[in-house]
């Protein structure tokens, strides 16, 4: 990637997490009906047209963008790498997404506060999850061969998903520690509880 590339995708990051960030502030300030996607174009300092390009409502701008793995990434996993584990190349898969959002745990803290205290954030959240959770089960399924099982992965992408939601109290208190790094924590332990 070239440079003025890389730039611009950064650009694109920061204009699309300060917009994610503001709807989040506004909806727990205001609530979901308490603000209008002018008003949130205005505290993002975006135009309503660039606003419109990153978010085309303000659930999906509160829930923010689904995470992105790249396909470099995504190839290796599709080949059976990195490791050649299924478990530890999915960790692998969760890290980078961990790694590449740029999100503070006080803005995952307010994020599950707004969207439990909305009962459509809530319904919208989880058909987000559900959408997310059924391309992993299809990537999965064409990595490991569909004699793994559609549930089994399913479950094992719950499982996963677990453990990530386990690890954001312990995250109050091991500050200096990024999410990954206690994920991983999370994992290694499953593991070990499971074997």
């Amino acid at each position: 990637m070239s440079k003025s590339a890389s730039t611009r995708e950064r650009r694109r990051q920061e204009t699309e997490h300060r917009i994610a960030l503001c709807a989040l502030r506004l909806t727990d300030e205001h609530g979901l009906d308490g603000f209008t996607m002018e008003d949130l174009a205005d505290a993002a300092e975006v135009s309503r047209r660039t606003l419109f390009n990153y978010f085309p409502s303000k659930l999906d701008a509160v829930l923010g963008s689904p995470p992105e793995i790249p396909p470099s990434v995504m190839a290796t996993f599709h080949a059976g790498g990195p490791h050649g584990h299924l478990i530890d190349d999915l960790g692998v898969l969760v890290r980078v997404v961990l790694d590449g959002k740029d999100i503070t745990r006080d803005q995952m803290a307010l994020g599950r506060q707004v969207i439990t205290g909305e009962p459509r954030l809530i319904m919208a959240a989880h058909a987000r999850f559900e959408e997310i959770t059924a391309e992993f089960v299809d990537v999965i399924l064409a990595r490991e061969g569909q004699d793994f099982g559609a549930d089994r992965a399913r479950l094992l992408i719950r499982l996963l998903v677990a453990l990530f939601d386990g690890c954001l109290p312990g995250s109050e208190h091991e500050p200096e520690r990024s999410l990954a790094d206690l994920y991983d924590d999370s994992l290694r332990a499953a593991r070990e509880l499971l074997a």
